[in-house]
């Protein structure tokens, strides 16, 4: 079977976004960068940073599909950082509404964690579309499933989102910014979607123009 076509792009993802507007069949699955993937290492910059680079994604998205993102909260100084208030106040300030938020175990429901939160957040955003009532699914998922890097979304979540975007949203083509090593992707493929992926680090985007998820 001929895979679903994927490109790769090696860059920035915030200037191809701005450097013209996405066809209407594309919807975005993303995870945005977390603190660890920047060299001045300061917390209130990164955070101004997600917030605005979130609005960007959001304003990019064409109005009748949508935007998910897969995120993972972290703790510092002893405190969380709720990355799904971040989008939430990027949505807010650019005007989109939220589709849903999903709560995906990363542990199972009732085991104690520390460090890493037990979860992570899937949400989805979109300006114009509305999920219909028979499209509704379970606000938490028990899985996110495998990871092919450590920085990676999670294969089992990747692929609820991409089935979503292609099924409820009329994705054609998913868009992921930030693309790491191709998890969304890859999924994308599996699941008879053309991919586009915007990466900087030359490794991940050469990982990312090959990946093929596991089992």
């Amino acid at each position: 079977m001929t895979r679903a076509p994927r490109t790769v792009h090696e860059g920035d993802a915030l200037a191809w976004l701005a450097a013209a507007p996405l066809e209407p069949d594309c919807g975005i699955l993303t995870s945005l960068p977390d603190l660890v993937e920047f060299r001045h290492g300061d917390a209130v910059r990164w955070q101004a940073w997600f917030v605005a680079t979130a609005e960007r994604v959001l304003r990019s998205t064409p109005r009748q599909r949508a935007a998910v993102f897969y995120q993972t909260d972290v703790k510092r100084d002893g405190a969380w950082v709720d990355k799904s208030a971040l989008l939430q106040a990027a949505a807010g300030a650019v005007g989109t509404g939220l589709l849903w938020h999903k709560i995906v175990c990363r542990a199972p429901a009732g085991q104690a964690t520390f460090g890493r939160p037990g979860y992570a957040h899937l949400l989805a955003f979109s300006s114009e579309l509305r999920e219909p009532v028979a499209a509704a699914s379970a606000d938490v998922l028990p899985a996110l499933g495998a990871q092919v890097w450590s920085r990676g979304m999670g294969v089992a979540a990747a692929r609820f989102a991409v089935r979503w975007l292609r099924d409820v949203a009329g994705v054609r083509t998913v868009v992921a910014p930030f693309c790491g090593q191709g998890t969304a992707l890859a999924a994308a493929n599996e699941l008879g979607l053309a991919a586009v992926g915007i990466e900087c680090n030359p490794g991940r985007a050469a990982k990312a123009r090959e990946l093929v998820l596991p089992d």
